[in-house]
């Protein structure tokens, strides 16, 4: 028998975290956005013979909340024109998360685990912008959807060290307490108390997000009979424009 922590004593530890504690781990590792993008874009594989896209965990809820954002900001109401409105759909927002899916004769298919932010034909985040150089003449990032951008990345180079949550970019390269910091040249940089915080809250509510969503996928996971791509997420079984599964169709 296995004594490895459940999901739910793992949420419950979740909801326990002291944001005031992540922020004091916050505060010992360092942390400033240096605005490399590096976070946004795609990257090399590990053999280096390959460009790997970008891929960060996006909840079914923040897919909806950033089409209407980006779609606010593309219909001109910021800049006082008369531009029409362009309407994202979720396919422009999101795509299946590509672990565990399977080559086949008309493309991917087999059945995933949530949705990844979608990516551009260079592998970085649609959302991704290059805004001007830095002092040192490398591209200056930005995310064209800022204020309503997912938790991953609003607390991006940082997680916690619970069973259930992700470890976003790889294993990490620093650590103290509960909080793990992953690859970023802004770590090691001071960060007021304030900043701290504000991330660590952040922080706290991204982990219990995803263990409330873990969670929701384990108990709503059904096998699926079905031609192409499903994505299991908290609210079912989806296909891959974010419709449900019709299970009338199943098996057809």
């Amino acid at each position: 028998m296995s004594d490895a922590p459940t999901l739910e004593t793992e949420l419950a530890r979740a909801r326990d975290l002291s944001v005031a504690t992540l922020a004091d781990a916050i505060e010992s590792i360092g942390f400033e956005c240096t605005r490399c993008g590096a976070c946004c874009r795609g990257h090399p594989s590990e053999d280096g013979d390959d460009h790997e896209p970008h891929t960060a965990t996006v909840f079914p809820d923040e897919v909806r909340r950033l089409q209407d954002a980006a779609s606010e900001t593309t219909d001109g109401s910021e800049t006082g024109t008369s531009e029409a409105a362009e309407t994202y759909d979720w396919r422009d927002v999101a795509r299946p998360m590509p672990y565990g899916l399977v080559g086949g004769d008309e493309g991917p298919e087999g059945e995933t685990f949530e949705w990844a932010l979608q990516t551009d034909a260079c592998g970085d985040c649609v959302f991704y912008e290059e805004v001007g150089e830095r002092a040192d003449g490398s591209p200056k990032g930005a995310c064209g959807v800022h204020e309503d951008r997912p938790l991953i990345c609003e607390t991006y180079p940082f997680s916690v060290s619970l069973g259930g949550t992700s470890q976003p970019m790889g294993e990490a390269v620093d650590e103290a307490g509960i909080v793990r910091a992953h690859e970023c040249e802004g770590l090691g940089r001071e960060i007021d108390r304030e900043d701290a915080e504000e991330l660590a809250a952040a922080l706290k509510e991204r982990a219990v997000r995803e263990l409330t969503e873990a969670i929701a996928v384990r108990d709503n996971y059904e096998p699926q009979d079905v031609d192409g791509v499903v994505v299991h997420d908290s609210e079912g079984a989806k296909r891959p424009d974010g419709s449900p599964v019709d299970v009338d169709r199943r098996g057809e």
